[in-house]
């Protein structure tokens, strides 16, 4: 699958019409971190109440949701009831943690038609404080969501697939032990500048690496948190948007690809499906990973991270290791990416690709404070599903990049 077939850049083509059509007016988080007391639901609302706030809007302007929940399979049902809303535009896709960029592309296809006029994409979990949490969700899935090809070996899910392609990456290319450190250290120090990120404490590469192992070859600090929190995002047609309240983020390419749902039905271990998401999300946006101001990618694990710059474009496979180490992803290094400080060291309440489009649209408005980059025109936002199971990728921009 290392080679993109001419057919998939054929499908960008037909969605390169979209391209800055549709915006990202308002954006969002609440109660990240530990949010004791509070539920899914309560979480998501709040989040999603603030969200349309911050694009200027009310509720009752909202006709389309776009939702999904690891617990429940017709999650959309009971946010329209706690909403309050009548959406005309309905998603409830759910493919894991990429599921919120994933439901872009949809989103844009109905308000470019006239189906709505104003999407909220929004989630919300209570997995930290929540007394059902992730060890009953993981148990749960095991009939829920079954996995033939694994379940019988009794993994721990998911972070020994993780491990498995960090010790097959290390393997094929000499990546080591120190670079994979390296992502987490980086996300930490980007954390450091992030008042909402809930670890904030120094980190060394040394550290990481004399924490608590959990599968080898990684140790905790190589594995993302676990919190509470709820984010949310509101699509507008572009022309709308530029009449609200906050300043337009153009949604300038979307796609998603799916290879495989076990990671032991992945065709290659160390290449993800991301090598097609993204060349088709850079083919409708016009540009490539070069033209990028940073990188939000969704880093559950170590490996994430280092996998997710190769498969985008930012190095060649194999070169992930080096492209990130000595800094080179971390505050002042050669590419900016998860700069809120990521799953690792920010947020993960469960799925994470909703925070990472909210962090692009608060870096591409100007409004990250500390951790604020000088040059913010364009960001990829990549999202994954399962175990390196599904993919989305997503090219924002400001005005100027239209």
């Amino acid at each position: 699958m290392s080679r993109i077939p001419q057919s998939l850049f054929d499908a960008a083509a037909v969605n390169r019409p979209l391209r800055g059509r549709v915006a990202i007016a308002g954006a969002a988080t609440y109660g990240c971190g530990e949010a004791p007391g509070m539920d899914d639901m309560t979480l998501l609302v709040r989040a999603a109440q603030a969200a349309v706030q911050d694009a200027g809007l009310s509720m009752q302007d909202i006709d389309g949701l776009a939702t999904c929940s690891v617990n429940a399979s017709m999650w959309t049902m009971p946010v329209i009831e706690h909403l309050g809303i009548n959406p005309t535009y309905v998603d409830g896709t759910m493919i894991g943690g990429s599921s919120f960029i994933a439901h872009l592309l949809p989103a844009m296809r109905a308000l470019e038609a006239g189906q709505c006029k104003a999407v909220l994409v929004c989630y919300g979990s209570a997995q930290r404080s929540a007394t059902f949490g992730r060890k009953e969700s993981v148990a749960a899935r095991r009939f829920l969501d079954p996995q033939p090809y694994e379940f019988p070996y009794e993994p721990v899910l998911p972070v020994t697939a993780y491990a498995l392609a960090a010790a097959r990456h290390m393997h094929e290319f000499g990546t080591t032990r120190e670079q994979l450190a390296e992502v987490a250290v980086a996300a930490r120090a980007w954390a450091q500048m992030n008042p909402e990120a809930f670890m904030r404490d120094p980190l060394t590469i040394e550290d990481v690496l004399g924490a608590r192992p959990i599968a080898s070859p990684l140790t905790v600090r190589d594995c993302c948190l676990v919190t509470d929190g709820g984010g949310a995002i509101v699509l507008t047609r572009a022309d709308r948007a530029r009449d609200l309240a906050r300043p337009p983020v153009y949604v300038l390419g979307n796609a998603t690809a799916i290879w495989n749902r076990q990671i032991s039905c992945m065709p290659d271990l160390t290449t993800t499906s991301a090598a097609q998401s993204g060349a088709q999300a850079f083919a409708m946006a016009g540009l490539k990973a070069a033209d990028m101001d940073m990188a939000q990618v969704y880093d559950a694990f170590t490996i994430n991270t280092i996998l997710f710059l190769e498969d985008l474009g930012f190095c060649a496979k194999g070169e992930g290791g080096a492209f990130v180490a000595k800094g080179g992803i971390a505050p002042g290094g050669r590419l900016a990416v998860n700069t809120n400080g990521g799953g690792l060291s920010c947020v993960h309440p469960g799925m994470y690709g909703i925070f990472a489009l909210i962090e692009a649209v608060r870096q591409l408005r100007g409004e990250a404070g500390a951790r604020q980059l000088k040059q913010h025109r364009t960001a990829v936002v990549h999202g994954n599903g399962g175990t390196l199971s599904s993919q989305s990728t997503a090219i924002l921009g400001t005005a100027e990049t239209l």
